[in-house]
């Protein structure tokens, strides 16, 4: 019996036809391991079970719909075709969609994010920026057709009147309502012209609502210089807007209601601040009438002469206290003066010569000693009066 003979990619080949043709599009739950996003964007990792694991690929037009990040030891649910690998000669599952198993997908993308940003510190409460008390502009980032914008119109209107409203319009929902709330952010903190940002919308499902949960939108909220108020209009869940935001309001009439002050309150506390300082003022006056009044019952104000007198005395006696401490000092130095000159007349050479002595001189050099000199030598003999010359006959030296 002779049979056929297969090469190895024929063999591959029928078995590829054999395993896509027997099993349609179907759905595979298991948990993620070796997972590799590969740098051309595609996915690629084994799903297994207690029994049994199959390789699984994802390609990068699929990834990038993806809402959260598959990681190893994750359990998913995928949908795919059953494919063969001819090169490597293995079955593969080409993932279409993946979604964690238990829970849903935007779910997961949520509890995600929330975690990546808190360990960022995007949460912490030393970020957040005070609300202006009285606001004179407040910029509004929301759809202009939504209910969002008449209620917080509405609020504002009856609250605080006076207080300019600036709208942004914007999607708050579908492709691109990210990257637009995003970019008015942006752009409000490039004007500077407003002191508060309301950013939000009414409420609504989880994926209605999910542009305020994206990362983009996170992160313009906490670079924005300008404190943001997140109306989200979803009292009992927060979103990560929530959580960025300097404040988070339930609903956009409740982000109306922080941003400006009521009027009835604002008048109250004028008219408390009045009436304190009424009070103060009155109660300021009186210590001061009481000072004035203890001043002009006073000794120098009931005798303002005697003081005076007691002051020129005082200065009269300075006056001669000084007077004496002067002519101290001037005997003190005239006597010291005197000293100095005794001192002085003691060691003058002239002084000296009055006594019988003179002074011999060589070639202007005082002769101290006789051996210095020698007979015919010329010498100058000094006097207490006068000079003359002598020449030298002879020496004596004495012991």
């Amino acid at each position: 019996m002779n049979l056929p003979v297969y090469s190895v990619s024929q063999l591959t080949r029928e078995i590829k036809d054999l395993l896509e043709n027997s099993f349609p599009r179907l759905w595979v739950e298991g948990e993620i391991s070796n997972f590799k996003r590969h740098t051309s964007g595609h996915l690629y990792f084994t799903l297994k079970d207690e029994g049994s694991q199959v390789n699984c690929a994802m390609w990068r037009f699929r990834a990038g719909s993806l809402l959260f990040q598959p990681q190893n030891g994750m359990k998913i649910l995928v949908e795919g075709d059953v494919q063969v690998y001819e090169k490597g000669g293995y079955y593969q599952l080409v993932v279409q969609q993946m979604q964690p198993a238990g829970v849903g997908a935007l779910q997961m993308a949520f509890e995600q994010l929330k975690k990546k940003l808190h360990s960022e510190g995007l949460f912490d409460e030393a970020h957040k920026k005070q609300i202006p008390r009285y606001p004179e502009r407040v910029g509004v980032i929301t759809s202009p057709t939504g209910a969002a914008i008449r209620d917080i119109i509405s609020v504002m209107a009856r609250r605080f009147p006076g207080v300019e409203i600036l709208l942004y319009p914007v999607k708050v929902q579908g492709e691109g309502a990210a990257a637009e709330i995003a970019r008015a952010i942006a752009d409000f903190n490039e004007y500077g012209g407003v002191d508060t940002l309301i950013v939000g919308r009414g409420g609504g499902s989880l994926e209605d609502l999910w542009a305020f949960n994206e990362e983009i939108v996170a992160r313009a909220i906490y670079a924005s210089r300008i404190p943001v108020i997140s109306a989200v209009g979803h009292e009992i869940d927060y979103s990560i807007a929530d959580f960025v935001a300097d404040r988070r309001a339930p609903t956009p009439s409740a982000a109306a209601e922080m941003a400006v002050p009521a009027r009835s309150e604002v008048a109250g506390e004028l008219g408390y601040y009045r009436e304190k300082l009424t009070v103060v003022i009155t109660r300021r006056i009186g210590d001061y009438r009481g000072r004035l009044a203890a001043f002009k019952t006073s000794y120098a104000f009931r005798r303002p002469q005697d003081l005076v007198h007691q002051k020129m005395q005082r200065l009269d006696e300075l006056q001669r206290n000084l007077a004496l401490a002067m002519i101290h000092q001037l005997k003190f130095y005239r006597s010291r003066l005197e000293h100095l000159q005794q001192q002085l007349r003691a060691v003058n050479p002239t002084a000296i010569l009055n006594r019988g002595y003179s002074i011999c001189y060589k070639d202007g050099e005082v002769i101290k000693e006789a051996a210095r000199l020698q007979p015919r030598d010329r010498v100058k003999i000094r006097l207490a009066r006068g000079a003359f010359e002598a020449e030298v006959q002879r020496t004596e030296e004495t012991s």
